[in-house]
């Protein structure tokens, strides 16, 4: 997630399509072999790397896979540095469901987070791409609010802030694990039931605690 406005290094831009290579092809692994049988050699020659070479990226065989998970994530913070002022969040989700802007889920990415509910490996990369997001949406509330976004101070503001900031991180997964085992049947499932899904769980985030 490179700061707004800012533009990768062609070498950066070269990481990053290697390590979106190797992540398709430690899910396509995933998906036919099954975790447990797949290693890290396999995904590596899949790619047509070195294993060094891929442990360089990725420190486990299952955190090969971080660049898929992250993804609709990194959409979402995109989408945020064009939030309007005059929007509420909702209103701008639902403004970017109807211009058709959503990410697509191919079935492959949908079942590896289906598979994240049974693989705590899997799991733990799920949780560290929501967990790596959440700075970055802290800042981006911090200034649409006029906080401050330095979340290792002790104050109110910017603690309200990183608090609305993981709410918002929550919803974004809720919604994303919701359409994903929502529709495990229904591969024809698509922007309509996500954006179904994604209003869902913003509602009930912007709604606060019922207690």
């Amino acid at each position: 997630m490179p700061p707004d406005g800012e533009r990768p290094s062609l070498l950066d831009r070269r990481k990053a399509a290697l390590r979106l290579d190797i992540a398709c092809a430690a899910v396509r692994l995933f998906t036919t072999r099954g975790i447990a049988a797949t290693t890290g050699e396999h995904i590596a020659q899949e790619v047509g790397v070195s294993a060094r070479t891929l442990w360089r990226h990725f420190p486990t065989k299952e955190s090969c896979v971080l660049p898929l998970l992250a993804a609709g994530l990194d959409f979402a913070v995109d989408r945020l540095r064009h939030w309007p002022a005059d929007l509420s969040l909702r209103d701008f989700f639902a403004e970017t469901c109807r211009e058709g802007e959503l990410p697509a889920f191919a079935p492959a990415i949908l079942n590896l987070i289906r598979m994240t509910s049974t693989e705590p490996a899997l799991r733990a990369v799920w949780l560290q791409a929501h967990d790596d997001a959440l700075p970055v949406l802290v800042t981006l509330l911090a200034q649409r609010s006029g906080a401050g976004a330095d979340t290792g101070t002790a104050d109110d503001d910017t603690l309200r802030v990183t608090v609305h900031a993981a709410t918002l991180n929550g919803a974004l997964r809720a919604a994303v694990e919701s359409f994903a085992h929502r529709y495990a049947d229904r591969p024809d499932a698509a922007d309509g039931e996500l954006a179904a899904c994604l209003d869902a769980a913003l509602r009930a985030a912007t709604e606060g605690l019922p207690y």
